[in-house]
């Protein structure tokens, strides 16, 4: 299983008790709303517990955003792990997975939202790690596919990689259609490239 967030100087359990909170705060009141004193209010513990945990702001927001992150590679792993055999199948669950976990995903509604004082405060400190989150999600896809025979050089299945990425990273941010029928469409243009069956 994917792990995507860095152990705190404390218990882990408080730690993301904390991202946890500071997750629910984002989504309801705005990013600008979270201090550390809400958030050890909110988890029971002093705010000098919280600092030692999580640090500063910047570090609470890329913990957030990482530990998010980890939920949905961890999709992307069972995906890849109920089809070992079947690339464009995996493809397509892990999409799916992916896609409608960003539909309930309280903290991607509070980024996007223009009702949300997230939507412009949080943005910038997700464009600063937009490039780590990037390469651990093409990391993993990285691993899954040297498993498989492609007709490609290491370059070029670099490429094939980030493109699949960013594709659907950018409906997840803003989606087009029904999961299924966008992992489908995903599915379908990653077989064109490949040159793998359906």
């Amino acid at each position: 299983m994917t792990q995507a967030v860095a152990t705190g100087s404390g218990s882990g359990h408080t730690r993301q008790r904390i991202i946890s909170a500071a997750i629910e705060l984002t989504a309801r009141d705005g990013w600008s709303s979270v201090t550390m004193g809400r958030l050890a209010e909110a988890v029971g513990v002093s705010r000098q517990t919280v600092y030692n945990e999580v640090g500063s702001k910047s570090a609470l927001a890329e913990a957030m955003v990482l530990d998010e992150l980890g939920r949905f590679l961890d999709a992307v792993e069972r995906a890849f792990d109920e089809h070992p055999g079947d690339l464009m199948a995996a493809i397509r669950s892990a999409a799916r997975a992916v896609l409608e976990l960003a539909e309930d995903n309280v903290l991607l509604h509070a980024i996007v939202s223009a009702t949300h004082a997230a939507g412009t405060d949080l943005l910038p400190l997700l464009t600063t790690h937009a490039g780590s989150l990037l390469s651990t999600a093409r990391a993993v896809l990285t691993e899954r596919l040297t498993r498989f025979e492609l007709p490609f050089d290491e370059h070029q299945r670099g490429v094939v990689i980030d493109v699949v990425v960013r594709v659907v990273l950018s409906h997840v941010m803003q989606p087009s259609d029904t999961p299924d029928r966008t992992a489908q469409d995903i599915a379908w243009v990653a077989g064109r490239v490949l040159r793998a069956p359906d």
